[in-house]
C-alpha cells in the first residue's frame, strides 16, 4: 500500500492500542482525512471496519465519499473494490456504514467489527452511547471518535471530554489505560490549505469571537438560535468584580430551583451583592430532599434571604421553608415565573439605552420568568461593555460570576442556550422547558436558580413591637 501521511499529532492514535481514541478540534485540523487514511490502511490489512454517525439517512451522509476520494488521492485504487455502499480490499478487509440514531438496537449487528469510527461524535445521544460501546467487543477492538465540540452539556462531552478538559487545555493531549484524546486544530495541520487560511482570517475578522473559537479553535458552542445571552457576554462576567475593582457587598441571597420529580436535578445559587459566589446542582430523590439541601446551604452561609421557584412542585415547599428558615431571621420570598411582571407599570429601560419606544414592563415582558431572565441578560451585557471598554458602570447594575464555581461550564452552557420564543405579541417570552427539550436543549436548572436570585426584591423586615402595658390610674 502507498505511504499514508498523517499529521504528527495524530500519530499516537495510530500507534498506541487504546479502547477509546478521540480526535477533537476545529475546522482544518485534518482529523477526518487522517482517520480516513488510517482506515484504508486497516482495511488493506484485512480488518472489518465500520464508519458510523448518529444521523445517516443515506450513504451520502456517511464518510464514503471522503474515503473514495482518498483512495484516488493516494493512488491505491487497485487495492480496493469500491461499490455504492461499501469498500472491500483484496486481503478481505471491509469498510461499511451505519446510522446509529434510528434504531440503536441494530447496532448489535456490528459484532465482529475490529474498529468503529464515529464521525461527528458530539451528536451522539445517551441511548446510543449506552447501547453502542459495549457492542464493540472483539479482542483488541477500538472505537475512534472525531468531532468538533458541540455544547458542553452534550452526552458525549459530559462523559468523555469534560473530565479531562484541564489536561487538554494545558497539553492538548490526555491518556490513561483505556482512553487517548488528542486536541488537533488548524495549527497542527502541516498541509493546511491556503484557501482555508483565507477563510479562517475572514471569519476571525467578521464573526463573533465565540463563533470563531468554535469553528476554528474547537471551543464549545454554547449557544442556540434566538439565545438571549451571547457567550462573550458570559465570559466577560467571570471574575468581573476583580477585573473592574468592586467587592461583594450588600444583601446575601440563596435561591433554589426545586427538583421536579423527573431527570432534572435541583439547583441553588448564592449571591453577595452583584457577585455570584456559587451555583450548584444536586441529583436528589425527592423535592423535599433537594429543598433541605438548599435550606442547609442558606443556613451555613448565613444568608439574608432565601427565594425559590414556587411554580409546580415548589408551591408545596412553602411550609417546609417557613419552619426551617423563619426562626433564623432569613427573609423568605417565593418566585412565581408564570405571574405578571414585577412593577408592571414601570418603564423598562433596555441595556442598550434605547428609549425612543419606551414601554412598561407589562408591555415588554410576557411573564415574570421572561422579565427575570432579561434582568440577567441586561446585567451581563452591561458587564461585557464595562470590561471591554473599561468604562464605569454602577456595580449594582452589573453581575460578576466567580471562577471558583465548579459547575461554571454547565452554567455557561445553560445561560447561552436559553432561547427567546416568537409569539406574535411583541412581548419577550422564553421557550418553556418542554419546548426546549424537543430541540434537544437540557433544562436550565442552574441558570434558573441564578435568574431567581437576581430577581429577588429586597424587602424591609417589619419591626416587631414589644407590647407595652397600659398605665393604670390608681388615683381615682
Amino acid at each position: 500500500m502507498a505511504t499514508v501521511q498523517i499529521a504528527e499529532k495524530l500519530l499516537p492514535i495510530l500507534t498506541k492500542p487504546k479502547r477509546l481514541k478521540i480526535a477533537v478540534g476545529g475546522r482544518g485540523g485534518s482529523k477526518s482525512i487522517g482517520f480516513a487514511d488510517a482506515f484504508l490502511k486497516k482495511c488493506d490489512d484485512g480488518e472489518r471496519l465500520c464508519c458510523g454517525r448518529e444521523f445517516q439517512n443515506s450513504i451520502d451522509d456517511s464518510v464514503h465519499s471522503l474515503l473514495t476520494s482518498r483512495v484516488d488521492a493516494l493512488g491505491i485504487a487497485d487495492h480496493y473494490n469500491i461499490s455504492a455502499k461499501d469498500i472491500t480490499s483484496r486481503s478481505g478487509g471491509k469498510i461499511f456504514y451505519k446510522g446509529l440514531a434510528r434504531n440503536p438496537e441494530s447496532i448489535k449487528s456490528m459484532q465482529g467489527v475490529n474498529t468503529l469510527w464515529i464521525e461527528e461524535a458530539q451528536t451522539l445521544s445517551e441511548k446510543t452511547i449506552e447501547v453502542l460501546f459495549p457492542t464493540i467487543r472483539e479482542t483488541d477492538s477500538e472505537i475512534w471518535c472525531s468531532l468538533n465540540r458541540g455544547s458542553s452539556k452534550d452526552p458525549f462531552a459530559r462523559r468523555f471530554l469534560k473530565p479531562y478538559e484541564d489536561e487538554l487545555k494545558r497539553h492538548g493531549y490526555y491518556e490513561d489505560d483505556e482512553t487517548l484524546i488528542v486536541e488537533i486544530n488548524w495549527q497542527d495541520n502541516p498541509w493546511f490549505p491556503t484557501v482555508l487560511q483565507g477563510e479562517r482570517l475572514r471569519d476571525k475578522k467578521n464573526l463573533p469571537p465565540a463563533r470563531y473559537e468554535h469553528i476554528w479553535e474547537g471551543a464549545y458552542s454554547d449557544t442556540v438560535d434566538n439565545a438571549i445571552i451571547e457567550p462573550e457576554w458570559f465570559d466577560a462576567c467571570i471574575d468581573a468584580h476583580i477585573k473592574l475593582g468592586f467587592k461583594p457587598e450588600g444583601v446575601e441571597v440563596v435561591s433554589h430551583d426545586a427538583f421536579d420529580g423527573g431527570q432534572d436535578p435541583a439547583a441553588l445559587a448564592y449571591r453577595h451583592g452583584s457577585v455570584i459566589l456559587d451555583v450548584q446542582e444536586s441529583s436528589v430523590g425527592r423535592a423535599n430532599d433537594g429543598c433541605d439541601w438548599a435550606i442547609d446551604y442558606a443556613i451555613k452561609v448565613s444568608a439574608d434571604a432565601f427565594t425559590w421557584d414556587g411554580d409546580g412542585v415548589g408551591a408545596g415547599l412553602k411550609r417546609q421553608i417557613d419552619l426551617a428558615l423563619g426562626p433564623k431571621n432569613i427573609n423568605i420570598q417565593m418566585f412565581n415565573g408564570g405571574t405578571s411582571p414585577d412593577r408592571p407599570d414601570a418603564i423598562y429601560e433596555p441595556s442598550d439605552g434605547e428609549v425612543s419606544k419606551a414601554k412598561t414592563n407589562r408591555e415588554t415582558f410576557y411573564n415574570r420568568r421572561a422579565q427575570a431572565a432579561w434582568m440577567v441578560r441586561d446585567r451581563m451585557f452591561k458587564t461585557y461593555l464595562a470590561v471591554r471598554d473599561g468604562s464605569y458602570i454602577n456595580p449594582d447594575e452589573l453581575i460578576s460570576i466567580s471562577s471558583a464555581i465548579k459547575g461554571l461550564p454547565v452554567l455557561r452552557a445553560e445561560a447561552c442556550r436559553l432561547p427567546k420564543k416568537d409569539n406574535g405579541s411583541g412581548k419577550i417570552q422564553l421557550m418553556s422547558k418542554p419546548e426546549m427539550k424537543k430541540l434537544g436543549i437540557d433544562s436550565p436548572n442552574m441558570f434558573d436558580a441564578l435568574m431567581m436570585n437576581i430577581a429577588y426584591v429586597p424587602v424591609r423586615r417589619k419591626k416587631v413591637r414589644t407590647p407595652q402595658k397600659r398605665a393604670v390610674n390608681y388615683y381615682k
